[in-house]
C-alpha cells in the first residue's frame, strides 16, 4: 500500500500544482513514472448530485485499501454517520467543512481548509460537505467503506 498511497500523493500535489510551474516536454518511461492530468480526471456524480467521485486505485465497497478524490458541490452537506474504519482524508481545494456527534448542526461545523489532513475514526459520527464553494478531497482507506446513517431525531 506505500507505493500506492505515495503514488495517490504525487497525483494529488501535481493536482494542487497543476499550472504552477513549467513543464519540459519530456517523454518518461511509462514503466516506470505514470501520471493523469487534472483535466483528464473522471468525475461521477452521486445519485443526488451534491458531490463527485473519481477513483484512483481500490473500490471502497469491498475489502482492500482505496482511494478516491471526493468533490462536495457548495450548498451540501451529509447527515450524521459513521463507516467502520478509519479514513484519511487531505483538503486539496476550497473549504471542506466537519462536524461530529449524531446531532446535525451545520452551525457549529469546523472550517478545513486546502492543506488540511483530516481522519475520521472508525465508527465515529460526523457530518460534513461544502458550505460556500465546492471542495475537493483526496480520501484513502481500508474497505469496506460503508455509510451508516447516526442522526439523532
Amino acid at each position: 500500500m506505500n507505493h500506492q498511497f505515495v503514488r495517490v500523493l504525487l497525483v494529488a500535489a501535481l493536482a494542487i500544482l497543476g499550472g504552477c510551474a513549467a513543464t519540459p516536454n519530456i517523454p518518461l518511461d511509462p514503466a516506470a513514472v505514470s501520471s493523469i492530468p487534472l483535466d483528464k480526471i473522471q468525475w461521477k456524480d452521486n445519485p443526488a448530485g451534491t458531490a463527485a467521485n473519481a477513483p484512483l486505485y481500490g473500490d471502497p465497497t469491498k475489502p482492500g485499501p482505496y482511494a478516491y478524490f471526493n468533490k462536495w458541490k457548495a450548498g451540501n452537506m451529509s447527515r450524521p454517520h459513521y463507516h467502520p474504519n478509519d479514513r484519511y482524508i487531505v483538503v486539496l481545494a476550497g473549504t471542506w467543512w466537519v462536524g461530529s456527534g449524531s446531532k446535525y448542526d451545520p452551525d457549529s461545523t469546523v472550517p478545513m481548509a486546502a492543506g488540511t489532513t483530516v481522519i475520521h475514526t472508525g465508527k465515529g459520527i460526523h457530518y460534513d460537505g461544502a458550505k460556500q464553494g465546492d471542495a475537493i478531497l483526496l480520501i484513502h482507506g481500508m474497505g469496506p467503506a460503508t455509510s451508516t446513517p447516526a442522526e439523532q431525531k
